[in-house]
């Protein structure tokens, strides 16, 4: 039996996420855009982020803190530091690289044949696939909430 060797993601070399034996690189916009889409998935932010608010986002995801804000978005950050950091598991962090990771892992599956985007109509959304299982969406783990703690404009 042979087995597929799974590439690793790569937009750029802008940023990098390890994991195991998976590497994933990341140019500098597709980074910002998973920042931002992860961070409205875990309901921190609800509406697109304007260049710096994005900025304080994207140090948040890369260096765990937002030491010099550029906007309100990392002044909030430091306001509501002791809700967002909890335990390592459990942290805005945490979870912010969780989700732009697990989208790069997902983006590469398609790339690579093993999974397939598709339009599910029960849950009114896209979801993933396999090729072979067009009628059983793969389910991901949920993710918490952020919401009591959103940034608003």
């Amino acid at each position: 039996m042979q087995t597929a060797r799974r590439g690793n993601y790569n937009s750029g070399q802008d940023f990098v996420l390890e994991y195991g034996p998976l590497r994933f690189t990341f140019n500098e916009d597709d980074f910002a855009e998973r920042c931002e889409q992860a961070a409205m998935r875990l309901g921190f932010v609800s509406v697109r982020l304007q260049r710096d608010e994005l900025e304080d986002l994207v140090n948040l995801a890369v260096n765990g803190t937002v030491p010099d804000p550029a906007s309100t978005l990392g002044e909030h950050v430091n306001v509501c530091w002791p809700e967002l950091v909890g335990p390592a598991e459990r942290s805005l962090v945490h979870w912010l690289r969780r989700l732009i990771f697990r989208g790069a892992w997902l983006d590469q599956r398609v790339l690579e044949g093993e999974l397939t985007v598709v339009f599910g109509a029960s849950q009114g959304s896209f979801c993933y696939v396999q090729p072979d299982r067009p009628d059983e969406p793969i389910e991901l783990s949920p993710e918490p909430s952020w919401s009591r703690v959103a940034y608003g404009h």
